[in-house]
């Protein structure tokens, strides 16, 4: 099978849809935009399905793959939401303990991809734990319009307590070292950020396309961190300055790369704006830090 490329779509309509999976814009606004891009036979509606995930066709790791141990667990957030659910991996014959890596989720909850990212992430020997913020409300749903228009609903207070929470919780698992990262994507980068802000126990950060945390904050990161752009994300760039000179003037310790001429979007395999140059690059340069800040 033949998959979509950024590059297969008018700038116009990748904008658009940028703006309707971050709840900018709705459903029917995106349809109306991408309108007049819809030429040759293609509706609105087939170009809204050809940029949507296809989660199938992207796994890497099967979910009954022999070489690890994976579950749904539940985990206390007395601050936050109250009981939480999350997806636990490790492999399944570790040799005494191993570092943690908190892997967290877009603006949809813990949906297949995530899933898989985390056992990806797990078949490169360490405990993989990743939370879903939608617990609260039944959690994802399989449905990603579905997902989108739940995440609103949350008390985004509650939520930053939730992912603390899961934070102690993997640091605390019987087989991990209590050396923890976190790695996030989109909404979870920015979720990567506040955590480097609120807990001096993380060994390491990476966000991917994140939104940054107040300036103010900055001064108390204490983890590396392994920062990651695209190109073409005007949205989440321009906050980039403001957070680079936060992080110098705090001489927080960090890598920060922007990968030229991507999406934002661009390490997740699932969509057309996957890039796969800049995703293997990226990919690469996260499990060397992880590495050398879990196990150097």
């Amino acid at each position: 099978m033949v998959r979509n490329k950024a590059s297969d779509f008018h700038p116009e309509v990748l904008s658009l849809f940028d703006r309707y999976v971050h709840g900018l814009i709705d459903r029917r606004a995106f349809l109306a935009g991408a309108a007049k891009f819809a030429v040759g036979g293609m509706t609105a509606s087939m170009l809204l399905d050809a940029l949507n995930p296809k989660f199938a066709e992207a796994q890497q790791v099967a979910k009954d793959d022999s070489r690890l141990k994976a579950s749904i667990v539940e985990f206390g957030s007395p601050k936050g939401s109250g009981k939480m659910r999350g997806y636990l991996a490790l492999p399944a014959k570790a040799q005494g303990k191993l570092p943690g890596i908190l892997v967290i989720h877009e603006n949809r909850g813990l949906n297949p991809h995530i899933e898989d990212i985390t056992r990806r992430i797990a078949l490169e020997h360490y405990v993989a734990f990743a939370p879903d913020a939608l617990t609260p409300l039944g959690g994802y749903p399989g449905d990603e319009d579905k997902a989108r228009e739940l995440f609103a609903k949350l008390d985004q207070a509650k939520t930053r307590e939730d992912f603390l929470a899961a934070l102690a919780f993997l640091e605390k698992r019987p087989g991990c070292s209590g050396k923890v990262g976190t790695v996030g994507f989109c909404y979870g980068g920015g979720m990567v950020n506040f955590l480097a802000t609120r807990a001096p126990e993380l060994a390491a950060g990476v966000p991917f396309y994140g939104g940054q945390p107040p300036a103010e904050d900055v001064a108390n990161i204490k983890a590396p961190l392994l920062i990651h752009y695209a190109e073409k994300d005007d949205r989440i760039n321009a906050g980039i300055p403001g957070f680079e000179q936060a992080l110098k003037a705090n001489k927080v310790k960090y890598q920060l790369f922007t990968y030229p001429g991507t999406q934002h979007g661009f390490n997740n395999d699932t969509t057309p704006r996957y890039d796969k140059a800049a995703a293997d690059l990226a990919w690469k340069r996260t499990m060397e830090f992880f590495e050398q800040s879990l196990r150097g």
